[in-house]
């Protein structure tokens, strides 16, 4: 600055002055407005620990995601692809600007831009995080920025040769090796000073930037003072910068830590939430909301004592694939004094078919559209609920304010008098349709009614005047939370034209609707304000509205009017899905549904049932991608119920399935005639709830060493051992938790019971066939839960000798539900508490629990104890 006013200040004349003046003026412009936007006053965190924005005083409230396209696998991949990162980005940066959200969060890839001293590396990585940046800010998001993650950059692959400290020392040393110590120092510093070339400011003024988490999930051990010295070094790192935004610290992987981790000078703890635990390997079934009841956090006083606040950088419902789940975690955070929360993580589009950068996690606007609704609504959630709000206990909290959610009808919803948003099909009224400006849903409601499976967006410009957003069909073929790869498909996209009918009084019958996105001229007729309608962005005008000088490239929020992106069509062949239940009741309807998608819709799809002479069942369409047909109940006898689905793709080409071959069952040069397979049984017959032999692998249990399947005397048939060595273990994360002596696992049997739900009635008894290990008797409770997460069950004494246990279910009891899977971090409640009165009702029952605990007497609660189960069954 100095020598730009030294310069300024010689005598000119002619062009040469001129062309000075005129560079002096934009220079100085800009630097104003740089200096004027880095003069908005930094958060910081008041007496009470509630972070305030520096300008206006007001409390700081945010909700986004993670997204990590800048870095790692996601990088890697748009490269292996031949897809610009940058254009994707955009793309993605859009939907999530659309879905509401002003938050983002990244664990930064530190190995990939350091090297082993910790200096910073300018690479494409940082150049890609610091364009991210700048387009998140121009749609109005505000950061919480994690500079070390510790992380190789592999997962899911083998990790590269990164030149980074992280890489030369892993996480281990990095909390304990000097030098390693020293690098972390260095990085930090030249991270926060490093200028983002697209905003032209660096990290630590950056008015966006909320505040920063030191380092992704710390695992430390040991004495406290050797902790707070690790922490305060970081700390004065980061400060010798001129930074004067808040700093953060996890707190919750080392809960006993927390005095030591104020001690050293931080501003705020960090949290994450898998309530549902992470790596199911398939979706959960059952009702997950008991999980989310709340978000008790045991040493709250310990942060208030501090003034401190709390934010939350990762959470998930892990492997749960509906949409009702999201708003409750919202307000419990909300509840618990959370200001801001991030979802982990949000897959890039271009990633969406395959869901390879972390399987338990799916989330995309295009490929799970009921999924990103709900957590549009857990923003609102956040803007709208205040802190520190009692809204009840599970299941009375279900309703809360404008917000709703309902396990059964899978649906999340938020009414306001401005904003309706649903993810799923709903009966309720707008709460004020006058004043509605913004509408977001999937299904039905009284004010869209549409028959894609694809989120659709209303928004109101002005009156008589509204925006349409459609997007395409997004269809799971495949199991997204399992073991994922680059060429196995789990989801797809088709570009389908389907029926949508608005009902708004401010457009009336007779609105017209224009296309208005690049490359769409798709102009649907409408029919009292029914019409078909393509994916697009389109411009809805009443016949009262006159105004004629709309464009798409008026702004509309962060955004423009004719904004709009999508994946294109991406089924190239068909796919074909159809699980069979494993049993059923004789002398009941049988209705079976498959799924199958393709380019061009099917000609005819039948079911062939087993033997000659047979004719073959129509499978009607249900307009979703599935058909289904019932087979009559007297065609369903004791036994073993076979058939074949057959697909006429064209005149002449059939698919036969479950070998998914070209050709019918019954040409002469069709080889693989294996079919699908039902067990049938008598209503006398026992319904098995558990096998060990099939069923150990779905199993939720917590992890214990030394568990096995076992082949038990009887030809084909297992045991589960599971023996305790301790009832309670230590948690390494939570050293002053209160001992819980107990062991709990559960196995669902929704298709089960399901599948024999007319055959209940007659069931009186639950039995176990099993012994106890260790050649002593072990206490073994077993409880029925139901649906609205309440147990039953009952404690018996299961002895060294293999024999048959039977509970009478009149003798079940009202016992505690054991919140399963697991939830993390370990400090939330191991039980349910819960205002539920129901009665028991074999109807109702959506899992199994286990329980090695409950009747122990005091004196053996730490010794060894053990069980091995061959089958459970009710009869």
């Amino acid at each position: 600055m100095k020598k730009i006013a030294f310069i300024t200040q010689k005598p000119m004349s002619g062009i040469f002055s001129v062309t000075v003046l005129i560079f002096t003026f934009f220079f100085f412009s800009g630097i104003t407005n740089l200096v004027a936007q880095n003069n908005k006053k930094d958060v910081y965190v008041d007496s009470k620990g509630v972070m305030h924005w520096g300008d206006t005083k007001k409390e700081v409230k945010g909700f986004g995601v993670n997204y990590s396209t800048p870095f790692a696998h996601v990088y890697r991949s748009a490269k292996r692809m031949g897809i610009d990162p940058k254009e994707a980005m955009d793309n993605d940066v859009y939907h999530l600007s659309r879905l509401g959200f002003d938050l983002y969060r990244i664990h930064v890839w530190d190995t990939e831009i350091s090297d082993t001293l910790g200096n910073l590396i300018e690479n494409q990585n940082l150049d890609m995080f610091d364009y991210l940046l700048k387009k998140l800010k121009d749609k109005g998001f505000n950061f919480m920025i994690t500079p070390i993650a510790f992380w190789g950059n592999g997962w899911p692959e083998p990790d590269d040769e990164t030149p980074g400290f992280s890489h030369k020392y892993g996480k281990g040393d990095c909390l304990h090796n000097p030098d390693a110590i020293k690098a972390q120092h260095n990085y930090l510093e030249q991270f926060l000073n490093h200028v983002n070339p697209y905003t032209g400011v660096a990290y630590k003024d950056e008015p966006n930037m909320i505040a920063f988490e030191i380092s992704n999930e710390p695992h430390h051990r040991g004495d406290a003072e050797k902790v707070t010295d690790f922490v305060s070094g970081m700390v004065q790192a980061m400060r010798k910068t001129g930074l004067k935004k808040p700093i953060f610290y996890n707190i919750s992987h080392g809960v006993h830590f927390a005095n030591a981790y104020f001690n050293a000078g931080i501003q705020g703890g960090t949290f994450q939430w898998y309530p549902t635990g992470l790596g199911y390997q398939r979706e959960l079934p059952g009702n997950s909301l008991p999980n989310v009841n709340d978000y008790d956090i045991t040493f709250d006083e310990t942060i208030k004592k501090h003034q401190a606040a709390k934010l939350v950088y990762e959470f998930d419902a892990a492997d749960v694939g509906r949409s009702y789940i999201y708003p409750v975690m919202a307000r419990s955070f909300r509840e618990a004094g959370i200001q801001i929360a991030t979802h982990f993580a949000y897959d890039p589009t271009f990633l969406g078919h395959v869901n390879t950068e972390y399987n338990t996690h799916y989330m995309n606007l295009a490929y799970t559209p009921q999924k990103a609704l709900s957590l549009m609504i857990s923003s609102e959630v956040f803007h709208e609920i205040p802190m520190y709000s009692n809204f009840g206990t599970y299941p009375l909290n279900l309703t809360f304010d404008n917000f709703s959610v309902s396990y059964s009808k899978d649906l999340a919803q938020y009414n306001s008098p401005e904003k309706f948003i649903y993810t799923n099909s709903t009966i309720s009224l707008p709460a004020n349709e006058r004043k509605l400006k913004t509408i977001a849903g999937y299904g039905n409601s009284s004010v869209v009614k549409y028959d894609g499976l694809g989120s659709y967006f209303l928004d109101k410009i002005e009156k008589g005047l509204w925006r349409l957003e459609v997007m395409p069909d997004a269809v799971w073929v495949d199991n997204p939370f399992g073991r994922n790869s680059p060429k196995k498909t789990v989801g797809v996209i088709k570009w389908a034209p389907h029926t949508m009918k608005i009902s708004l009084k401010d457009l009336g019958d007779d609105f017209s609707i224009t296309p208005i996105n690049k490359d769409n001229s798709y102009l649907p007729k409408i029919e009292n304000s029914r019409f078909t309608i393509q994916p697009g962005t389109y411009v809805l005008r009443s016949p009262w509205n006159t105004n004629k000088k709309w464009s798409a490239d008026d702004t509309f929020k962060y955004n423009k009017l004719g904004d709009f992106y999508a994946p294109k069509t991406n089924i190239t062949d068909p796919w074909f899905k159809h699980e069979p239940p494993k049993s059923v009741v004789e002398k009941n309807p049988l209705t079976l549904t498959a799924q199958y998608i393709a380019p061009q819709e099917p000609i005819q799809i039948q079911l062939f049932m087993g033997g000659f002479g047979n004719d073959p069942i129509d499978m009607e369409s249900n307009g979703d991608y599935t058909y289904s047909a019932t087979i009559p109940a007297d065609q369903i006898n004791a036994g073993y119920f076979n058939y074949n689905i057959i697909v006429k793709t064209d005149e002449g080409s059939y698919m036969t399935y479950p070998a998914g071959k070209e050709g019918r069952l019954f040409d002469w040069d069709y080889f693989d005639r294996d079919p699908y397979e039902i067990t049938v049984k008598p209503k006398e017959h026992p319904i098995t709830l558990f096998n060990a032999k099939t069923d150990v692998d779905v199993l939720v249990r917590p992890w214990r060493s030394g568990f096995k399947l076992v082949p038990t005397t009887r030809s084909g048939v297992a045991e589960y051992e599971m023996n305790i060595e301790q009832l309670f273990i230590p948690d390494n994360e939570n050293l002053n938790a209160q001992p819980i002596y107990d062991y709990s696992f559960k196995h669902f049997v929704i298709n089960e019971l399901k599948a024999n739900k007319e055959n209940l009635d007659n069931k009186k008894h639950l039995v176990l066939h099993g012994k106890s290990l260790n050649n002593k008797a072990c206490k073994l409770q077993i409880a029925m839960v139901l649906t609205d997460g309440s147990a039953h069950g009952k404690t018996i004494e299961i002895k060294p000798n293999v024999d048959d246990y039977s509970i009478s279910l009149s003798e079940l009891k009202p016992v505690k539900t054991v919140t399963l899977p697991r939830p993390y971090p370990s400090f939330l409640p191991y039980y349910l508490v819960h205002n539920i009165n129901s009665s028991f009702d074999i109807h109702e029952v959506e899992s199994l629990q286990f329980s090695i605990g409950p009747g122990i007497p005091e004196n053996e609660l730490q010794d060894k104890h053990g069980i091995a189960i061959t089958s459970v069954r009710l009869e």
